[in-house]
């Protein structure tokens, strides 16, 4: 019973955590008309985000939820500013009932790759964790929630190992992003 107590505390910390992380992340790089806007007020050019089997705005495919098997889906960009130093991606969801869940965070990625394939993860990126503590991609499973692929370009690498935690992980990402766009899918098929 006492172990059963413990973890429900450590999940409701872990979740207040990710919470003040996304906050921060979306606080400091949040898109105001149409454009992004740095924490300084500073207004930043947005990334162009898509996907060859995403739609923004359409649903998430069950392929690349729990009730599939095919991992993250294919994510490209374009427009990344000239003085990028690295690119990272968040896929997150915003559930104002139960909170934040981050699915998946890559850091490090090279900032002349303009694409992540099916199931995959760009040479030499670095994945965090997420909400759940894993390491990866951990599929959505809530069919009626909204899910987030926003891509960051950065003035400099992250510089974190494998696994760091997420809150560091997202307070990085958040102070140094100087670009950013996201596709957005609503629900699972």
């Amino acid at each position: 019973m006492g172990l059963s107590n413990t973890s429900a505390r450590l999940r409701r910390t872990a979740s207040a955590v990710t919470a003040a992380g996304l906050v921060v992340v979306s606080s400091g790089c949040g898109m105001v008309g149409g454009s992004a806007a740095s924490a300084e007020g500073v207004q930043l050019e947005p990334l162009s985000v898509t996907s060859p089997t995403l739609q923004d705005g359409g649903p998430l495919p069950s392929d690349y939820s729990c009730h599939g098997s095919m991992g993250n889906p294919p994510l490209r960009w374009s427009r990344v500013p000239d003085d990028a130093k690295s690119v990272a991606i968040v896929v997150d969801n915003n559930n104002s009932r139960t909170g934040a869940e981050v699915h998946w965070v890559v850091l490090d990625i090279d900032p002349r790759t303009n694409e992540v394939a099916e199931n995959t993860v760009p040479v030499d990126a670095v994945e965090g964790r997420t909400t759940n503590g894993k390491v990866g991609y951990t599929p959505p499973c809530r069919r009626q929630e909204n899910y987030r692929f926003t891509v960051y370009a950065l003035k400099g690498k992250v510089d974190l190992d494998k696994g760091a935690p997420l809150s560091e992980t997202l307070r990085s990402i958040a102070d140094m992003t100087i670009a950013w766009g996201r596709l957005t899918t609503t629900n699972i098929e």
